[in-house]
């Protein structure tokens, strides 16, 4: 696979949504030093993620991977990041206990700093500016000066993600993530009886399995391991953390644990292709309704050449209205070449719309149909329906409508903070939570 590879052969190519430096000597000054800074991920644990979700792709595992749309500096804190966390967890507990499938837990975190456009500009106020890329190149904030890409934000990028691993690691290495603590998870801005019976019931087992003489002190019951992911972008930040693993002598990304294709830079040709096809951490690829199936099979064949179980996963983003029309087929012929993929469901980004106040927003809703719809058509095409891809955050935000809060649109400014794309609020991720795991009984 990496015989004509390098992981700087990507500038052979044209390479999409990528920002234009306006200082071409600071750039490379900046990516000469990230170059010969420590890795934020090491190879082994990028390896034991792969083998997760060659799980994933059995049936044997869930995939919850979840977390900001895109990350922003100011909210690189502790209180943040803790809460952020904590509904991961209270996700995962649900969906393993509950719905009775181990869950293979990735964030959206720790360098989820950029964001595609889908065009150079943007209309605010009457005036065209450039647009928002994301914290890592320019400043949300809405005047052409602040608009300019700056590249010295990628370090910033690079310190903040950093920041963000360590306390993650601490977080649920250190003992708060033992089942033991399993109520502190809870967050206190809403209430939800059904989860505090989830807690009576794992706490009975809990102390069962003591009163049975068994061993509690395990990592299993001890720790919790989260990874790290975000779409890969910007190929210069890229290709400075990618490394080769002293183990193996194999190149890996060392900037997250698993980095995905967009569905606007997948093209089998393209730069973001050329660059992920040489490292071996698992990839995600997204896909949408415009897809055409022979480039995305010839897509598969470049990054999966060896047919890995575990290698990829297919992230759809149909829509609730769509998924019937382009998931089977898509299914079908998949299925049809014997390519060894993991099936992810992203029910935010094709329910996606703005309203008459001109801020997008989402229906919980049709996300959770879109989710069901997703396991349906799977069992009926004798396919494994995987995990879902979900924008959420641990805070009591107003960006998407509906839930058992009853978020009304004419409530969506209350407390609408994203800059980019509308998340679940940590009510209606645990809500999201439980439906899943009823989803999911059925296939255990």
């Amino acid at each position: 696979m990496n015989k004509e590879w390098s992981k700087s052969s990507w500038r052979r190519l044209k390479v999409l949504q990528q920002p234009k430096w306006p200082d071409k000597i600071v750039c490379e000054n900046v990516f000469d030093k990230l170059s010969n800074l420590p890795a934020l991920v090491f190879a082994g644990e990028t390896r034991s993620l792969v083998d997760l979700l060659a799980e994933v792709s059995e049936g044997k595992a869930f995939l919850l991977q979840a977390g900001e749309c895109s990350e922003e500096f100011s909210r690189c804190h502790g209180p943040y990041i803790h809460d952020l966390l904590k509904v991961i967890l209270q996700m995962a507990i649900i969906i393993a206990y509950a719905g009775g499938k181990k869950v293979v837990k990735v964030g959206r975190i720790a360098g989820q700093y950029a964001k595609p456009r889908s065009k150079d500009t943007e209309t605010i106020d009457g005036r065209s500016i450039p647009s928002y890329r994301g914290d890592m190149v320019n400043s949300a904030e809405a005047t052409s000066e602040a608009r300019v890409p700056d590249p010295t934000r990628i370090l910033d990028g690079y310190f903040r993600s950093a920041a963000t691993l360590n306390l993650v690691r601490a977080f649920t290495r250190g003992g708060y993530a033992a089942l033991n603590q399993i109520h502190s998870w809870r967050l206190e801005c809403f209430p939800m009886r059904k989860y505090d019976e989830l807690i009576k019931e794992i706490r009975k087992a809990i102390n069962f399995t003591s009163a049975l003489g068994l061993d509690l002190n395990i990592p299993q019951i001890n720790e919790a391991v989260v990874y790290t992911s975000h779409e890969a972008l910007l190929l210069e930040y890229e290709e400075a953390l990618t490394r080769i693993d002293t183990t193996t002598g194999l190149w890996y990304d060392t900037s997250a644990h698993m980095l995905w294709l967009g569905d606007r830079t997948r093209q089998a040709d393209g730069a973001h292709t050329e660059f992920l096809r040489g490292v071996r951490n698992p990839l995600g690829v997204k896909i949408g309704p415009k897809y055409e199936i022979d480039e995305l099979k010839l897509l598969f064949e470049k990054l999966n050449s060896e047919n890995t179980p575990g290698r990829v996963t297919l992230v759809t983003r149909f829509g609730h209205d769509k998924i019937e029309k382009f998931l089977p087929k898509l299914i079908r012929e998949f299925k049809k070449e014997g390519f060894k993929v993991a099936w992810c469901c992203d029910p935010m980004h094709g329910n996606t719309y703005t309203n008459k106040n001109g801020l997008k927003t989402r229906v919980f809703e049709d996300i959770l149909n879109e989710v069901r719809a997703f396991w349906s058509i799977h069992k009926a095409e004798g396919s494994i329906a995987g995990g879902v891809h979900l924008e959420l955050t641990g805070e009591s935000v107003t960006e998407c409508t509906g839930g058992s809060s009853q978020i009304l649109d004419m409530d969506l400014g209350k407390n609408y903070q994203s800059k980019c794309d509308p998340r679940l609020n940590a009510e209606q991720a645990v809500e999201l939570a439980f439906e899943l795991a009823d989803i999911i009984k059925p296939c255990i």
